[in-house]
Formats: C-alpha cells, sequence, structure tokens
C-alpha cells in the first residue's frame, strides 16, 4: 500500500500545545501533519518525522504519526472558531488507570485549529475539553475504552487573552461538539474499511 498523509499549512504561525512526536509541547507552528506508518511500525520515529518534514518541503511544523489509512478515516468538523482534525484506528483500546492489554497499532490523534486568541492555559482546557468529547463518543459508540495507548493531540491557536474553554463556555462548546462529530464519522470510516 503507498502510504498517504495529510498536510495542514496555516494562514501564519499558530500557538501549538500538544504530545506530537514531532515537535511536540509548546511551540509556534506553521501547519501540522498526519503521517502514516507501517502497523508494524517501530522506527526512529524522531529521524523519521525530520526526514518527513524536509522532504515535504515543510518548516517547524507539528507532526502526528498513524497506521489507519489517512485519507480514509480522516473526517474534518468546524463549529464556531473550531475546527477539528481527526484519524481514528482503535485496534488497542485502554482505560486510563488499568493496565492496557498487549499493544497493537492503533491511535487517534486529534487536532483543533481554533481561530481565537487564547492563552496557554486556555489551550490546555481545550486539551481537556477535547479528551472528555473523546471519551464521550468513544464510550457512546459501544467502545469500553477511554482511547487508545498511543494517542495524540493538539491544540492550535493565536496567543491572545481568552482564558477558558472549558464545558461551560461557548468555545469548549464548540470543540466539544467539533471532536464528537469528526470523531464519530472517523470511527465509522475505520469500521468500515480503514481496518
Amino acid at each position: 500500500m503507498e502510504f498517504e498523509n495529510f498536510i495542514r499549512h496555516f494562514n501564519e504561525p499558530m500557538l501549538a500545545l500538544s504530545n506530537a512526536p514531532h515537535r511536540g509541547g509548546l511551540v509556534k507552528a506553521n501547519g501540522f501533519f498526519f503521517m502514516m506508518v507501517p502497523k508494524n511500525y517501530s522506527g526512529d520515529y524522531k529521524a523519521d518525522c525530520l526526514a518527513f518534514e524536509r522532504e515535504k518541503w515543510l518548516e517547524n511544523f507539528v507532526g502526528f504519526m498513524t497506521a489507519a489509512a489517512i485519507k480514509k478515516v480522516l473526517a474534518v468538523s468546524r463549529r464556531g472558531s473550531v475546527t477539528a482534525y481527526i484519524t481514528a484506528g482503535i485496534t488497542n483500546p485502554a482505560i486510563a488507570g488499568e493496565v492496557p492489554p498487549p499493544w497493537k497499532p492503533g491511535t487517534i490523534n486529534i487536532a483543533l485549529v481554533i481561530d481565537e486568541d487564547l492563552t496557554v492555559g486556555a489551550m490546555a482546557n481545550a486539551i481537556m475539553t477535547a479528551t472528555e468529547a473523546k471519551t464521550y463518543t468513544l464510550l457512546k459508540l459501544g467502545y469500553n475504552a477511554t482511547g487508545t495507548t498511543s494517542d495524540g493531540i493538539g491544540v492550535f491557536a493565536f496567543k491572545g487573552k481568552k482564558e477558558w474553554a472549558g464545558t461551560a463556555t461557548e468555545l469548549g462548546i464548540s470543540i466539544g461538539r467539533a471532536v464528537r462529530e469528526a470523531l464519530e464519522e472517523s470511527l465509522r470510516k475505520w469500521e468500515n474499511y480503514g481496518k
């Protein structure tokens, strides 16, 4: 199978907060990518992501990896100022706090692009809200899991003064709805033809 990837360029640099394998943490980003890897991948992820960025002539991108067929499972949902980009594969479901089953490839990647000016605290709050929406969606769809053992999440926004993105805020409601809608669509695609 020829690997397919997804690259999202930003019109201007955004502040990024993520656990991505490539340029994770708190950084300035010109965009992000979802990079497809083999199902039995055990390579040097740092070197491979950097090589991917260079091969595609990208600079200062945040990079996520998945073994799911990206073009088959990618789902995008926009609600308010929030656009959620999600790829889901759930062959290794896990419940937070419980010993996971033997590892298998499978990842839920969530990238949230928020067209608002946020504090870093609000970006962390957005991650919390998105994670709650992810867990709710998994349970609603009958998965006995809070996620997988290798989930990735990133929030991209402009640096500013908005302090909150929790479930009681308009922004938090948009995050929750965008994540729930995109994750449900991505999981449906994965179940149908993405495995």
